[in-house]
């Protein structure tokens, strides 16, 4: 039995929830969209949302609906953030607009278009902190801007996650052991 599925999604003040094809649920920060699978039922009971399933087929995807609509609750109720940070000499970033502009040791600086939905707040230039109520479309753009320059194993140099562990390798020793 999906102990995820079984959980009832507390709703806050201020979100909306109209269920038919898709659950739909409006907040202060946005509007979101969750499919809603063949077998799966929403009911909306006093300030909570329940899922039932048919049968033990749409198990998986009875976790899955609940996680997502509770994703979609907390993202326009209170939003996400997702922190990176940049680590190396000169490499920096800059925001104007909606167009973050990065510095990052290549031979020019990378434009990078932030989608509707997604705001960044830069401190001390190496220090990004992405918001939005689209939990999926924030894990994107955040890996996005990861990838732009994935951590060097060898230096640690490049754009990470705040928090992220690394491993650092040992670099070559053939030429110190004569």
């Amino acid at each position: 039995m999906s102990r995820i599925g079984k959980k009832p999604i507390p709703l806050p003040s201020g979100v909306k929830v109209q269920i038919g094809e898709q659950l739909e649920v409006t907040g202060p920060k946005g509007k979101l969209s969750v499919p809603i699978p063949a077998g799966i039922t929403i009911t909306q009971t006093a300030g909570k949302l329940e899922l039932q399933r048919a049968s033990e087929e749409q198990a998986a995807l009875h976790g899955l609906t609940r996680a997502l609509a509770a994703n979609a609750v907390n993202g326009v109720s209170t939003g996400f953030t997702r922190e990176l940070d940049i680590v190396g000499i000169g490499y920096r970033a800059d925001v104007k607009g909606k167009v973050a502009t990065f510095t990052l040791g290549y031979s020019h600086p990378i434009e990078f278009l932030l989608p509707e939905g997604i705001d960044l707040r830069i401190d001390k230039q190496t220090h990004l902190v992405l918001t939005g109520y689209d939990r999926q479309m924030l894990g994107q753009v955040a890996a996005n801007m990861r990838a732009l320059r994935k951590p060097d194993p060898y230096k640690n140099k490049g754009v990470r996650y705040t928090g992220e562990a690394l491993r650092k390798k040992v670099g070559k020793t053939g030429a110190s052991a004569k």
